[in-house]
């Protein structure tokens, strides 16, 4: 029987109880155990016939930061007890856990000035992982209502800055084809350099701002590829990754969303970044793509020098919440988003790892028949421009100076070119005399471009399959429903006069 237990029947509720329970001695400089039961020796990860006294629960040693233990104990001497007092420790196989401490503690009259301390020990570390998955599943509701606010302002903000670097883009396209000295001619082409660099910003930020609706097109994944890596560049030059990419010329495109692959690709490269910089400050990252014939898919490989990913947790990784990361530092939800995206796509991911030696994570991406990478279509020639010369064009634009460079252009061009201001001035000109072509904008004051079209389709049938819509941003709106139910030819802003040109002489053709 265990010493300080008055009688049989309290011995058996000692070795019984399925809650950890603790006699021992407190103080400044250790601790010393008088009585554990088994389920306390259970909890620790010991032997059942492990002595008491071994049993040291509030050794320092199991303690991350000695600092917890002597709060603890403090807390004790003051209050003389402690109700469902959170600690983490170390068990003897070195797994962290935490345990719930109710404790009641009084002086034990000794000159060491220790506490005897009687406590029941619960090991609350699932409910502990649960809570902190709540709290991230909370999070990340808060973020995505963020995100789609935030969404909501930055397509706004992304159609005002595309109508002004439309009109950029448009007038310095058409002064570096005039005959000019060439120091102007060098100032022309950083203006448009730049003003296509700021577009490309804007097509970033509305990749990433929002969560948006899955579109699937014919993708070029080196493309998703570059434009993924670059969002990364600058903190990697700051942080010390070296990317090098090896990446196939001649791929066939594939059948996908590219703004969802760009998550699989942005969450592999985070997860190799972060760790390479834990194990060694530094890093290089090698993405490779590649044509597997035998298997008709396309290959991703995203390989870091990082720790590696070892043997028992490679067939966990991509479970919900599973994370080797510290609590805060990850939601474990990463890798399983990007598994849900590649399996959506028909396609598998998997990784291969030895510890010590870095990673590969593998993404496959099925090819379809005949789906190689198309030519684009070239800017039309003299020849084709002069035989669409005299063609009668609308320009629906609220924007002046766009409409202005815009309808400059088509009529340099050889087009007949009238203006409109919005929707209804463009369906009073159409009733007034007919048009070859409308080049319309979607978002506008009174009548926009959606209802436009349905005006003039019921009317003019012809005429609406001779529609280009231009518009700054119809990503995951009624827009982009509307543009693929009506299978209308339409450009994003900015675009380029090659561009416009082009879908002009398709759609006269």
């Amino acid at each position: 029987m265990q010493a300080g237990f008055p009688g049989d029947a309290i011995a058996r509720l000692f070795e019984a109880v399925h809650e950890g329970v603790y006699i021992g001695l407190l103080g400044p400089r250790g601790a010393e155990t008088l009585a554990a039961n088994p389920h306390l020796k259970l909890i620790l990860s010991l032997a059942p016939e492990t002595p008491d006294r071994e049993v040291r629960l509030f050794d320092p040693s199991r303690f991350e930061d000695e600092q917890v233990l002597e709060n603890f104990r403090q807390r004790l001497a003051a209050e003389g007890a402690a109700t469902d007092y959170l600690l983490k420790v170390r068990r003897e196989d070195g797994k962290a856990i935490w345990l719930e401490v109710t404790a009641h503690a009084e002086p034990a009259g000794d000159p060491d000035g220790r506490l005897r301390v009687d406590a029941l020990v619960r090991d609350v570390s699932e409910r502990r992982t649960l809570d902190d998955q709540s709290r991230d599943l909370y999070q990340q509701l808060l973020q995505a209502e963020k995100m789609a606010a935030l969404g909501q302002a930055v397509s706004g903000v992304a159609h005002e800055l595309n109508n002004p670097l439309a009109t950029i883009l448009t007038w310095s396209e058409r002064l570096s084809a005039r005959p000019i000295e060439e120091s102007t001619r060098r100032g022309i082409e950083v203006i448009h350099r730049e003003a296509e660099r700021a577009a490309k910003i804007v097509r970033q930020l509305l990749t990433f701002a929002r969560k948006r609706q899955s579109t699937r097109t014919m993708v070029d994944l080196n493309q998703v590829v570059r434009e993924t890596l670059a969002l990364r560049a600058y903190e990697q030059r700051v942080t010390n990754i070296t990317v090098i990419d090896a990446l196939a010329s001649g791929l066939p495109q594939i059948f996908a969303d590219p703004h969802q692959l760009q998550q699989v690709l942005l969450n592999l490269v985070l997860n190799a970044e972060q760790a390479m910089l834990a194990a060694h400050g530094r890093g290089t990252l090698v993405v490779r793509t590649w044509f597997d014939a035998a298997r008709s898919t396309v290959v991703l490989e995203i390989n870091d020098d990082g720790p590696g990913v070892p043997s028992e947790v490679q067939g966990r990784i991509f479970d919900p919440f599973f994370t080797t990361k510290e609590v805060g530092k990850g939601t474990g939800l990463g890798l399983t988003v990007a598994y849900a995206i590649v399996q959506e796509h028909g396609g598998r991911i998997r990784v291969e790892s030895v510890p010590g030696r870095g990673a590969s994570f593998f993404v496959e991406l099925p090819v379809k028949a005949g789906t190689f990478r198309p030519t684009p279509a070239p800017v039309p020639t003299a020849d084709e421009l002069k035989a669409l010369a005299g063609r009668r064009v609308l320009v629906v634009e609220d924007e002046a100076a766009l409409a202005a460079a815009v309808s400059d252009a088509l009529t340099d061009a050889g087009f007949v070119v009238d203006r409109a201001g919005d929707g209804e001035e463009a369906l009073a000109r159409v009733n007034e005399r007919p048009y070859d072509l409308v080049i319309c904008d979607l978002k506008m004051p009174r009548v926009d471009g959606m209802s436009f079209y349905r005006a003039i389709a019921a009317t003019a049938p012809e005429l609406a399959a001779r529609l280009i819509f231009v518009t700054g941003d119809v990503v995951g709106t009624d827009a982009e429903r509307f543009l693929e139910e009506s299978g209308c030819r339409w450009l994003a802003k900015p675009f380029r006069l090659g561009d416009l040109l082009r879908a002009a002489r398709d759609v006269l053709s």
